[in-house]
């Protein structure tokens, strides 16, 4: 029998030059340049939907819409809406429905397990809900997210999340931005965070491409696993 087909995953990251997504206090990471925005808009135009976690929502308050009016357009001779849907993972379901997430102009879905389902059933503020079993299942998640349509996802962070997503082995390819700054700070947030891999079982990444623009330096690679 052949297996079902799962969504394609992208990672797509600013970091400083030492790692970091955040500083120490976690705050709202706004280091990247004009070009780095139009970046990370450039991939979510190619994609189906935006997955993120919680402590990503609750850190912005917000998610990052396509603006660039190209990109738009792209999307809509592609026949595809204007944004794509964004997806915020959150196992507890406890989101404030006062975010300003909550009133832009994107598709929203939230995945959740069936207890933090239960405060969203009678609510508008997320057209689907999606209820993952624990431990979360992430390959059969990708699944049901392309068969639902939503054949590429960009992935957004955080650091915990992605790394939920590589050791599931659900992650494709990794766009990461080196921005010019040192944050440092043994509990600042990285890209990978979560328990880490032992060196023999650490993915292994290939590069396919290395840009400089300006002083950040964007970086795009394959997992071996995934070519």
């Amino acid at each position: 029998m052949t297996e079902q087909a799962r969504a394609h995953g992208t990672v797509v990251l600013a970091m400083s030059a030492d790692g970091k997504i955040a500083d120490r206090e976690r705050s709202p990471a706004r280091f990247g340049s004009t070009a780095d925005r139009l970046h990370l808009e450039t991939q979510m135009a190619q994609a189906d939907g935006v997955l993120f976690g919680a402590g990503t929502l609750r850190t912005y308050g917000t998610t990052l819409r396509i603006t660039q009016p190209d990109l738009l357009e792209q999307r809509q001779q592609q026949g595809n809406p204007p944004q794509p849907v964004h997806i915020v993972c959150s196992s507890s379901g406890k989101l404030d429905p006062d975010y300003r997430f909550f009133q832009q102009a994107v598709p929203r879905w939230l995945l959740t397990s069936a207890e933090g389902a239960k405060g969203w059933s009678d609510r508008l503020e997320f057209e689907r809900v999606l209820i993952a079993i624990a431990p979360t299942n992430w390959h059969q998640i990708f699944q049901q997210l392309a068969a639902l349509g939503l054949q590429k996802i960009v992935v957004t962070g955080g650091g915990q999340l992605v790394a939920s997503l590589l050791e599931a082995g659900v992650i494709d390819e990794i766009w990461l931005t080196v921005c010019p700054l040192i944050l440092g700070g043994a509990q600042a947030p990285t890209p990978i965070d979560g328990y880490g891999f032992p060196a023999h079982l650490a993915p292994r990444l290939d590069l396919q491409s290395a840009q400089v623009l300006g002083s950040e330096v964007f970086l795009r690679y394959y997992l071996q696993s995934a070519i």
